[in-house]
């Protein structure tokens, strides 16, 4: 394995732990408690600190992770930056290390690909194979489970939830937990209906959207409380496992559902 490369214009702290094959390009300042992965790449003008990256990532100019969250309690606490394997993190997106209100990490799990001036607050939790397009922005302690989509200047409130497989459409204002397997869009966010595409690219069966379809209808489209159609669905019995994972985000939800 090829020895990490570090261009001469590049500072990187005497502490820092580059993996073989790892490139720091151009006018790269890596600072204090950073690990980077194998093949990891920083093209030129990334700033970094406090974080953990992993293997295959390649990290875009003007980037900056790992800096002190924007949070105006934070002291300069031990906090910090966990990223997975094979991100894509492109121009201008910033990547916030943790306050101390949570677990003192923010994390990023694998193949996630961010677009250009993406922002991820302190505390958020992004999952595996999640796509935020140019501009969208995750507020403090933030959670975006895996296969998610944010179209372009996205805002997601703080503390919310987006489920898994969901759809946020452009421009959205996310104030509420969204569903996994819906799309959602608009100013203070509304639902559209199943994201049935995505789950068809993903390789869900014709039996799982269907019955997603119909625990859908009775959850939101029927004059039923939320409370009501779960007891119905359970009632109904031999539930799918998706149709299990929607009834337990909703059920598990601290600031109220999208509907």
């Amino acid at each position: 394995m090829a020895k990490p490369k570090i261009h001469p214009t590049a500072i990187v702290e005497p502490d820092a732990k580059i993996a073989d094959g790892a490139e720091i390009g151009p006018f790269c300042i890596v600072g204090k408690k950073v690990k980077i992965g194998k093949n990891t790449k920083f093209t030129s003008n990334v700033v970094i600190e406090h974080t953990e990256i992993g293997k295959d990532c390649t990290v875009y100019p003007f980037t900056s992770i790992g800096l002190p969250p924007q949070d105006i309690r934070y002291k300069g606490e031990k906090t910090k930056v966990k990223i997975g394997n094979n991100n894509v993190i492109r121009e201008y997106s910033t990547i916030h290390r943790a306050s101390v209100s949570g677990d003192k990490i923010t994390s990023i799990g694998d193949d996630n690909f961010f677009m250009a001036y993406v922002h991820i607050a302190h505390d958020c939790k992004v999952g595996n194979n999640v796509i935020m397009a140019n501009a969208s922005t995750l507020g403090g302690h933030v959670t975006v489970d895996d296969y998610c989509f944010l179209g372009g200047l996205v805002a997601v409130h703080q503390f919310s939830r987006i489920g898994a497989y969901s759809m946020i459409g452009g421009f959205s204002a996310i104030t509420k937990d969204i569903p996994p397997y819906t799309t959602a869009s608009g100013d203070r966010a509304k639902l559209y209906g199943l994201n049935a595409i995505g789950l068809k690219r993903q390789n869900f069966s014709d039996s799982q959207v269907r019955s997603l379809k119909q625990a859908y209808k009775l959850l939101f489209r029927s004059k039923l409380t939320v409370k009501e159609a779960i007891a119905l669905l359970r009632q109904e019995g031999n539930l799918s496992e998706e149709v299990r994972n929607l009834i337990d985000f909703i059920e598990e939800n601290k600031r109220g559902i999208c509907r």
